[in-house]
Order: structure tokens, then C-alpha cells, then sequence
């Protein structure tokens, strides 16, 4: 891919032929170096924020605290109910006697499965909340992904901006030596400081830009802060490319958020035969033993009781349950259409974006370049003046920072396109809903 060049480059090919007017300043020795060596910094790879990011982001710690979370719910479901022990007296008085004094041993036994039927419910509970620790997971990667070819491009759009400030100031000095001799007019010295002026604007603008990035990279990876001159890297080229069908068939398939919503409608089924279950009463045992001080016999007994569904047979929970699943079969298909929605706007964009780079890179690129080729062989035959070469200089820088735009929106988009179109690393990362049936009787 053709890579930015920058006034720097072109002094060195043209040589003197750009300084025919004035004759540069010699350039001073450089100094000795330094006896003490220099440490190199080591320089942050994408792999290495990505890893910093998924170390040190809050909202992957909710998520994965909410499946710690469920997996609480799972054991407690399937826990047996505590047996009660307790101390009974009868007939205390009669006669001036103690009357019967004992224990009392009861349990309640559960019926129908419903501790099974319990941890099933909240089995389903566990895999959405790993679906939704993926999800946020996969927003994580993609805003770094994202803030880190920001920034790259915000560093490369800045040396370009620097050869432009570099071409504007040479534009003016040589427009006020023209001046001076009378070869021009004073208009072209004042376009030429406009030119120059406003060059000027724009180099600190793309400063103020790779700033930003720097800061909002800091922000998404977890850092204090983040040294441009330490982040390795620079869009060279486009990504892979990707198709509509190809990347519509992936999404419906493999998004994670539709996965979550495939594991409430699973839940939701769960929680139906738990709710029928809840039909059948559970059983209450008790077993005493007391001490008759009248007879001086001890006596033994047995309670056995049932609730009765005559009104209460969770007509209710299992209303609510049949509602619930057809609420999460329906949400399903939002996601699918929402998913559906969402790509088809990203796709614009990125295939948008991907023509102007090919555009760019087969005919734009290539005619500036050869412009700007074409004006140096006549300036140096003297069929152009000097102000004319800038111009040709100027003119390809600014086609170089369209193209790096156009190339880091195609990037960020295939970052959407890979990434199941999620974005928001830093986002709250929202509990599911309670699960249908979560009264649990």
C-alpha cells in the first residue's frame, strides 16, 4: 500500500531544485551522543491493550460477578429445606403434674422434582449471563480496536498536516522574495499567508485530535495514560473484505446477543415445568416423643399433613410462565431484526468506505503522485514557477489525509463487521430479568 510521503522526502529527491530562489541555512553537526544508554521503550502492540483492556475494565467484572451470581442461585435452588427440631409440652397442670413433656423432630419434603426443576432454571440463568459477559467482552475488544486506528490514523494524518504547515511556510517566503523583486503582486503574498495561516489551524486541530484519541484510548483500555509515541502501528492498507450475505448469514448465526436471547427462551420453558410442578403440595412430617409424668409412660407420636389445591393450584405463576416465554421467543426475533437493522447501516458505511479507498489507492493517489511528477520536471525546465510545484505538493498531501480518513473508516467499520456490530466497552452492563417463575412454589 503507498504510505504517506512527507516534505522531508521530497527535499531530499528534488534536492536543490527547490531551493533555487534561496539557498538553505548549513545544517549544524549533530552532537556527540550520550555516553549512557538508552533504555528503548517498549512499544504497545493492539494485542497488548486488547489484554490490558480485558484485565482492567469494570463492566467485564459486573458481568462476570453476575455469573457468580447465578451460580449461587443454582446451588441454593437445589437445596433440600432445613428439618425443624423443637420442644412441646401437653396437659401441664392437671393435678398439680408436669403433664406430658417432649421433642418434636419435622421436614418437609418437597414433591414433583421441584428441586431439580429449580436448578434448571437457574441453569439457563448461568448461560445468560455468560452469554452477556461475551457480549460485553466482544464491546471491550471492539472499542479498543476502534480508539487504537483512531489514534494511528490521527498520528499519521498529523505528519501530513506537519508537511502542509512546511509547505505553507516555504509558499510564503518565497511569495515575499517574489514580491520584493516585483515578480508578483502583493494578493499572492496575502493568499499565500492565508494559505499558510490556515495550514497552521489544521496541524493543531489533527493535534488536538491525536490528544483526544490518546485520552479516549487511555480511557477504553483502563490506563492513566497513553503515550502516542509508545503505541506501535500504522494503517498501511485495507482489512479483509466482507460480503453482505456472507456477513448477514455470521451475525443471525453467531451473535452472542442472540444467543442470549435464545437462552431466556430456554429459561423461560424451564421455568413452565417448574410453575406445573408447583401444582403439586409438598408434604409436612413431624415425629415426637414426650414423657407422661402422670403415668410415668413415654409416648410417641406421628403428624402427617398436605395442603389442599382446592384454590391455589399456581394457576397463576404458570399464567405468568406461558406469557414469558412467548415475551422471550418474541425477543429473539427482535434481536434478529434489530441485528439486522444495525448491520445493514454499518455495511453502508464500510462498503462507502471501501471504495474511496480503492479509489483512492488505483486512480486518485496515483494521478496526484504523477501530477506532482509531472510539475517537478517542469519546474526544473522552468516551464512552471515555484509557486506552482507547492501547490502540486499541497494538492497531494490533502488527497493523503482524504485517503487516511476514508481508510480508518473502513477500518473501525470491519472492526463492527467482525465484531457482531457491538460497541460500548464502558457502557453499564445490564442485569437479566428476573427469570419466569421465579417464585418458586
Amino acid at each position: 500500500m503507498r504510505r504517506v510521503w512527507n516534505l522531508a522526502a521530497w527535499e531530499i529527491v528534488f534536492g536543490a531544485a527547490l531551493c533555487a530562489a534561496q539557498s538553505p541555512p548549513p545544517i549544524a553537526p549533530l552532537p556527540p551522543p550520550s555516553a549512557v544508554p538508552q533504555t528503548p521503550v517498549p512499544l504497545l502492540t493492539l494485542s497488548d491493550l486488547e489484554a490490558t483492556a480485558l484485565h482492567c475494565n469494570p463492566t467485564l467484572a459486573q458481568a462476570a460477578a453476575r455469573i457468580e451470581a447465578a451460580r449461587g442461585n443454582y446451588v441454593q435452588g437445589g437445596l433440600y429445606p432445613n428439618p425443624e427440631i423443637g420442644y412441646e409440652a401437653d396437659e401441664m397442670g392437671d393435678d398439680g403434674r408436669a403433664g406430658q413433656q417432649g421433642g418434636f423432630v419435622g421436614q418437609r419434603i418437597v414433591t414433583a422434582g421441584k428441586l431439580r426443576l429449580n436448578q434448571s432454571v437457574a441453569a439457563q440463568e448461568i448461560s445468560q449471563a455468560e452469554w452477556a459477559w461475551c457480549v460485553q467482552r466482544r464491546r471491550v475488544l471492539n472499542d479498543v480496536r476502534r480508539t487504537y486506528y483512531a489514534l494511528v490514523v490521527a498520528r499519521q494524518s498529523l505528519e501530513v498536516h506537519g508537511d502542509l504547515v512546511r509547505i505553507g511556510r516555504e509558499g510564503l517566503r518565497t511569495a515575499e522574495a517574489l514580491l520584493k523583486a516585483q515578480e508578483v503582486s502583493r494578493v499572492d503574498t496575502l493568499q499565500a499567508r492565508i494559505e499558510a495561516e490556515t495550514a497552521e489551524l489544521s496541524r493543531q486541530n489533527a493535534e488536538n485530535r491525536l490528544e483526544g484519541a490518546a485520552r479516549r484510548l487511555a480511557a477504553v483500555v483502563g490506563l492513566p495514560a497513553v503515550d502516542v509515541d509508545a503505541v506501535a502501528g500504522r494503517l498501511d492498507g485495507p482489512p479483509s473484505r466482507f460480503g453482505w450475505e456472507q456477513s448477514l448469514t455470521r451475525i443471525c448465526a453467531e451473535s452472542p446477543q442472540r444467543a442470549q436471547a435464545q437462552a431466556g427462551v430456554s429459561r423461560a420453558r424451564c421455568a413452565i415445568q417448574r410453575a406445573y410442578a408447583g401444582r403439586i403440595p409438598d408434604l409436612d412430617l413431624q415425629a415426637k416423643l414426650q414423657f407422661d409424668n402422670a403415668t410415668e409412660d413415654t409416648i410417641a407420636g406421628v403428624s402427617f399433613a398436605v395442603p389442599l389445591p382446592l384454590f391455589d393450584r399456581n394457576q397463576g405463576n404458570i399464567r405468568r410462565a406461558f406469557a414469558e416465554l412467548t415475551a422471550a421467543e418474541s425477543e429473539v426475533r427482535r434481536v434478529e431484526l434489530r441485528l439486522q437493522e444495525q448491520l445493514a447501516a454499518v455495511f453502508r458505511r464500510y462498503e462507502n468506505a471501501r471504495q474511496q479507498v480503492e479509489k483512492y489507492s488505483a486512480a486518485i493517489l496515483p494521478d496526484a503522485k504523477q501530477s506532482l511528477n509531472l510539475v517537478l520536471v517542469g519546474y526544473r525546465q522552468g516551464e512552471y514557477p515555484y509557486l506552482e510545484l507547492l501547490t502540486a505538493q499541497r494538492t497531494y498531501c490533502q488527497v493523503n489525509l482524504a485517503y487516511l480518513e476514508s481508510l480508518q473508516n473502513l477500518w473501525e467499520n470491519a472492526v463492527l463487521l467482525e465484531g457482531f456490530i457491538l460497541s460500548g466497552g464502558l457502557e453499564k452492563e445490564t442485569a437479566p430479568e428476573d427469570a419466569p417463575g421465579a417464585d418458586l412454589r
